[in-house]
């Protein structure tokens, strides 16, 4: 799986995730399950995203509606764009002016369930056996952070999945915080989500996006359509 494919995938899969903390002790199991059934309460999210790798970081505002609309505006890199419809995936690479472009509208149960609500984290878990990182309670984000957070541990089943590893971080108020990734080369993806604001009421106008026209473009660089 290229990094490209990786990066999208694991982007649309773990960017809209709501969850409320309940008195009772979970399991770790059960307490992603609860992760999972507050999908259903996202009507729409929005978020101040970062990815970090060895190399690079990348900085933007993730838009997302339910259950298929998608947008991410990047600044760093600059005027990078990924953008969702509900039928066409779009990603505008503003450094080679390259527009690429997936038709997904035939594909929304293999490609876009991971956008569906609760689909999204059940998929997860087929593929990834889910147990604390260190126990139930809360621990720092960060060696010497004040942020706590309670720290899922998900190992893969096999080595179908993108990544052997996952650390889901979930705050105390209920917002998946950060989900970090290891790939089966031990490269660490990192997504960091702050700023989160649930149900904005957000337009379709939002997920509307012309690339520039004198971009090139790759068309159903993913999959092809089917007929």
């Amino acid at each position: 799986m290229s990094a490209m494919k990786r990066l999208l995938l694991f982007t649309l899969l773990l960017s809209f995730a709501v969850f409320t903390f309940g008195q009772e002790i979970l399991t770790a199991s059960q307490f992603f399950d609860s992760i999972s059934s507050g999908y259903g309460t996202v009507k729409d999210y929005t978020a101040r995203l970062s990815i970090t790798t060895k190399d690079t970081e990348m900085e933007g505002i993730l838009f997302y509606r339910s259950p298929n609309l998608l947008r991410i505006n990047f600044s760093n890199p600059k005027d990078q764009v990924i953008n969702v419809d509900g039928e066409t995936l779009t990603i505008y690479i503003p450094d080679q002016n390259v527009v690429m472009v997936q038709q997904i509208k035939k594909h929304n149960d293999a490609s876009l369930a991971v956008m569906a609500n609760e689909k999204g984290l059940q998929l997860l878990k087929k593929g990834y056996s889910v147990a604390y990182l260190k126990g139930p309670e809360p621990i720092p984000l960060d060696e010497g952070s004040k942020e706590m957070v309670v720290k899922l541990n998900l190992v893969w089943r096999g080595t179908d999945e993108g990544y052997r590893q996952i650390i889901m971080s979930v705050t105390e108020d209920g917002l998946i915080r950060r989900m970090k990734g290891i790939t089966i080369n031990y490269e660490t993806f990192q997504y960091d989500f702050t700023e989160v604001r649930i149900n904005q009421d957000l337009p379709d106008a939002r997920f509307k996006y012309d690339p520039p026209p004198s971009a090139y473009m790759m068309k159903n660089f993913l999959f092809e359509p089917e007929p």
